[in-house]
């Protein structure tokens, strides 16, 4: 029943994330799921229908994402609903999915979540890092037309949600967001692997500076 749950969960969230063009598409939630699953073993965290869930559902209410947030999630209640998804199964996927965002915490600070979200935050945080996390941060940026870089524009300390959204550069966005995302991880397990990411990105960050200076 589970698996059965979770495969249409899966179909939707690829249904509603397919044309996605900002880095928050479909593959982009199965990664996160799949990661959130490793970490749910290496914490030792057997059921994982409600970290499943979340995980390939973080995007379909984002307001990055799509363009009517309400009416995306009036879908994905009676989705879930139709799924025969528990209430409370559903009101824990809904507290995950509005509260593990970065840009939230920005004004509100770090929300308190269940040990299923503190998983999926850890595990949607990682996808933010490393190879991947290099290459979603310069589509992104792409996407929403930053500068690459601009020795003149100086990384921000956001003070709300408007701020962060506003254009920055791709390079900044390291020190803006990415290179402070290991410190607030939840789990030990989500720790290590965010760690292991940032020091990749650091080495890259030397060699594009060092092609950056070239004379």
């Amino acid at each position: 029943m589970q698996n059965s749950k979770i495969a249409a969960i899966r179909n939707y969230a690829q249904d509603k994330l397919s044309s996605d063009r900002s880095g928050h598409d479909f593959y982009h939630v199965e990664r996160v799921a799949k990661i959130a699953v490793k970490l749910a073993r290496q914490e030792h965290v057997a059921d994982t229908l409600i970290i499943e869930a979340a995980s390939y559902l973080h995007d379909v209410i984002d307001d990055k994402v799509v363009a009517d947030v309400e009416a995306e999630r009036e879908s994905l209640k009676k989705f879930l609903k139709e799924l025969d998804f528990s209430k409370e199964n559903t009101k824990e996927v809904f507290h995950i999915i509005e509260n593990i965002s970065f840009s939230r915490e920005i004004e509100e600070g770090k929300v308190e979540l269940t040990p299923a979200g503190q998983i999926v935050q850890d595990a949607d945080r990682i996808d933010a890092l490393g190879a991947i996390g290099i290459l979603r941060t310069a589509y992104y940026g792409g996407h929403t037309q930053s500068p690459l870089y601009d020795p003149n524009i100086l990384p921000q300390d956001f003070k709300s949600k408007q701020e962060y959204r506003q254009k920055s550069t791709v390079i900044n966005h390291f020190y803006e967001k990415l290179f402070k995302l290991p410190a607030t991880m939840n789990t030990e397990a989500g720790k290590k692997e965010a760690q292991r990411r940032v020091e990749f990105m650091e080495d890259f960050l030397e060699t594009f500076y060092s092609e950056w200076n070239l004379s």
